[in-house]
């Protein structure tokens, strides 16, 4: 587990993440275990949560017709 404390606030759900991105849950699932977007999870009930910042650079991406990552 990470040793460093996590500002719950600068993340959100997987749903969520889903949504702002305009993907299925199962492709943020399947980005995540290929590596290509890190989840963290929560630390009381292990949901994957995503740090907003990090959507909002894979959102230029997906904008920019770079497709999927």
């Amino acid at each position: 587990m990470d040793k460093n404390p996590v500002n719950l606030k600068d993340y959100i759900t997987i749903k969520k993440a889903a949504a702002f991105l305009g993907v299925n849950p199962m492709t943020l699932r399947n980005w995540d275990k290929q590596g290509k977007l890190k989840s963290r999870r929560h630390p009381i009930n292990s949901y994957r949560l995503y740090k907003q910042e990090d959507l909002k650079v894979i959102l230029k991406l997906i904008e920019k017709g770079r497709g999927s990552l």
